[in-house]
């Protein structure tokens, strides 16, 4: 049986690795464009200037409750012991 050098064994391994890989991309791209893979996103429809303005301050006052409610919940503390001290829209 002939000795291999050792690049030649490293060599060998990474090329049948890489070769490994590129047969898997390929078939899974393949696999992809058969089975109907990337299908045209639907167009959005565009958001309204006025859905996007501020809510009203009755509803921020709904809304500012329901968040110390759930942090309340999520801390396992009394809601009387959470004081929200400004909420802006991320």
């Amino acid at each position: 049986m002939p000795e291999y050098s050792n690049l030649f064994v490293c060599l060998m391994g990474m090329g049948t690795v890489f070769f490994g890989l590129i047969c898997l991309i390929v078939l899974t791209t393949l696999m992809g464009k058969i089975v109907g893979g990337h299908a045209a996103p639907a167009a959005a429809a565009p958001i309204p200037a006025a859905a996007a303005s501020a809510a009203p301050e009755g509803n921020r006052q709904e809304i500012a409750a329901a968040v110390a409610a759930a942090v309340a919940e999520e801390l396992g503390a009394d809601i009387t012991g959470i004081r929200i001290v400004s909420m802006r829209k991320l």
